[in-house]
């Protein structure tokens, strides 16, 4: 019994139908294994961060920054840190576009315009538009002849030193300021890269009471606050 069973019926194979045909590879597309050993396939790209050597403007802010975190900040300088919010920030710049310098372009025409009406004997029409003054210089002759109406500084101004006594003049004189964050957004307004004060002298009728509104919360928020002149900052880290 155990012989037949060892030499049992052998299975029929397949039909020829059924047999898998081997796929043909095509010589000219082979699939060869990458080899990025030396002289082999370009390196793929890593996000080499980390091992950047970082301009050194980039490495000198980075290091201001921290040192300004761990130093005792005196209020003088610190009460820059205490801006704006987005919202009062916008109402201001929304004001001063308004009353935005004229280029050189539109003064020229102007001047060619009134020396034209000279020119013919007839009544000079075209005035001087109101426009928000910048510069410091400028700026601070305004506050001390307290004909600024309301003083707008940057946040950001490098060296600091060159506007940190101006809030006190302003407080002195009693002129209404507001620190803004962005010197570059001040920039804008008078055509210019970056501006580190503007101040409003006059505004139109209609604009009064925004102005009015304005001033009174600003004069309120720094002004006649004695916690900025109080609150010294870093000592973080």
């Amino acid at each position: 019994m155990g012989k037949a069973a060892k030499g049992g019926k052998k299975l029929p194979s397949a039909p020829l139908a059924d047999k898998k045909k081997a796929a043909k590879k095509n010589p000219l597309f082979e699939k060869a294994p990458r080899n990025f050993r030396l002289g082999g396939d370009i390196q793929p790209k890593r996000d080499l961060t980390r091992f950047v050597k970082w301009p050194k403007y980039v490495r000198l802010q980075r290091m201001k920054r921290v040192m300004l975190m761990r130093l005792k900040v005196p209020p003088a300088i610190n009460q820059f840190n205490m801006a704006i919010d987005k919202n009062q920030a916008s109402s201001v710049l929304r004001l001063c576009k308004k009353y935005q310098p004229e280029t050189k372009e539109a003064k020229k025409a102007r001047l060619m315009e009134m020396a034209q009406q000279k020119k013919d004997g007839q009544e000079v029409k075209s005035k001087k538009p109101q426009v928000v003054k910048y510069g410091l210089n400028h700026v601070t002759t305004l506050v001390e002849n307290k004909q600024a109406k309301l003083v707008v500084f940057a946040h950001d101004v490098d060296p600091i030193e060159l506007v940190c006594w101006l809030p006190a003049l302003c407080r002195k004189k009693d002129v209404p300021y507001c620190i803004i964050k962005g010197k570059s957004r001040l920039g804008q307004l008078v055509h210019k890269k970056a501006v580190s004060c503007v101040a409003l002298t006059a505004v139109s009728k209609e604009d009064q009471k925004e102005l009015e509104t304005l001033s009174t919360n600003f004069k309120a928020q720094f002004n006649d606050n004695a916690e900025v002149r109080r609150r010294w900052g870093g000592g973080i880290m």
